[in-house]
């Protein structure tokens, strides 16, 4: 089983790798502001499949919760686990293709999908807060 969990967060992080090429070739610019990870006055929910919440578990445990609306990870302004960051953090801009944004999240969707069906690891979409309070 271990074997198992370990392959699933090198594949995690080769789809990640894949979406930050992808991002790049976009031309894509985050001003870094922060104001996307203050959900509720931004607007917006972030929403996670369940290997990537298994990834970001394995490299910050343990996990912080969110009792508000703001992610747990943003301090001063900045990411603190940028390195760890999923998918929805990694392509929204403020100022983006929606078009082309959309198409790459659908994109690495399918990719978590294939990678649970390859796994056998259940495989689940959920709102950031819920999956941070529930696990």
């Amino acid at each position: 089983m271990k074997s198992k969990k370990k392959e699933i967060c090198k594949q995690v992080k080769q789809i990640y790798d894949w979406l930050d090429a992808e991002i790049k070739s976009l031309n894509a610019d985050c001003c870094v502001c922060g104001k996307c990870c203050d959900f509720d006055s931004f607007g917006h929910k972030l929403f996670i499949t369940s290997p990537e919440l298994y990834y970001f578990y394995e490299n910050l445990k343990p996990l912080k919760k969110m009792p508000a609306g703001v992610c747990p990870y943003m301090e001063n302004g900045k990411c603190t686990a940028r390195d760890f960051r999923f998918t929805g953090c990694r392509i929204f801009f403020c100022k983006a293709d929606d078009e082309k944004i959309n198409d790459l999240s659908e994109q690495a969707i399918r990719k978590f999908k294939g990678l649970c069906n390859e796994y056998n690891f259940p495989y689940s979409y959920m709102e950031l807060s819920k999956a941070l309070n529930e696990y």
